[in-house]
């Protein structure tokens, strides 16, 4: 699933080609996505102009003067910028259409993503107005997580991925974050005193600052009209390194599940 490094990517591959441009039409070929896109969206956004480009956690959001259009790449779903006519794909499920030639074509192979559209604050949109803060803004400081962890049982590792704590901690970054802070994933969040706090989270702002700078680590979530990943593959220490030596003791990495996720960690370095 792209996490927000990736989605922080496409946002910075899009926007140049899109705002203050004017949408022709929009163009859907599969309505049925996680969510139904509504069948009069393309008189909803016809000759609205896009006026800003924001995230919200793993949200895009398209803003124009009537609403906003709300973007979330599910688990495979990519953008590709398009300066001439291409043939549409198998998966190529949304075409927005813009008056200056630009097309933005939303693939999804397997439709967990989604196109929405709201007319009021998209900030209190049910699908964000839970969301905790951005983890690169200084809301997202050691003494909120450590509070937020006051009673809580949940392994630390599910913890910072809640997004209801704080958005785009996903589960490569939570591996990495977790392994440079020298944490146990499996410790509760109520374990975690506020010097560990202050640690991880000056890791997790560090690792994620670094992914955006060198584009994220999946697969393609933003290609350009020649079809090229917008970004390369992350340095990672942790995540996928199962059996490898640590790179800091040499002991042998371990991997166990988490809430259903895959989670790799070093028994001696994260004894804490």
């Amino acid at each position: 699933m792209p996490e927000l490094p990736e989605v922080e990517t496409t946002l910075r591959g899009i926007k140049p080609h899109i705002i203050l441009q004017t949408i022709k039409q929009i163009k859907v070929r599969q309505h049925q996505l996680r969510w139904p896109i509504i069948p009069e969206i393309n008189h909803k956004v016809k000759k609205q102009i896009i006026q800003a480009v924001e995230r919200r956690g793993k949200y895009l959001l398209l803003k124009t003067q009537a609403g906003t259009l709300i973007l979330h790449l599910g688990m495979s779903g990519s953008l590709r910028i398009l300066t001439s006519p291409t043939p549409p794909g198998k998966h190529d499920h949304v075409d927005v259409e813009f008056e200056n030639k630009i097309l933005l074509r939303f693939n999804d192979p397997r439709r967990f993503g989604a196109l929405l559209w709201t007319e009021e604050d998209p900030l209190q949109h049910t699908l964000l107005a839970g969301l905790g803060p951005e983890p690169l803004t200084p809301q997202f400081s050691a003494r909120y997580l450590w509070q937020r962890a006051q009673r809580s049982k949940t392994p630390v590792k599910l913890f910072i991925m809640d997004s209801k704590i704080v958005v785009g901690v996903g589960n490569i970054y939570a591996n990495e974050a977790l392994f440079a802070a020298g944490i146990s994933p499996v410790a509760t969040a109520e374990q975690i005193s506020l010097a560990h706090y202050q640690r991880l989270v000056k890791c997790i702002k560090k690792i994620l600052r670094a992914a955006i700078q060198q584009g994220g680590t999946t697969l393609k979530n933003f290609a350009d009209s020649d079809g090229k990943p917008g970004y390369f593959k992350l340095h990672l220490q942790a995540y996928g390194r199962n059996g490898l030596p640590c790179v800091i003791c040499q002991t042998p990495l371990k991997e166990i599940r988490l809430g259903q996720r895959s989670t790799v960690y070093c028994p001696q370095c994260q004894s804490e």
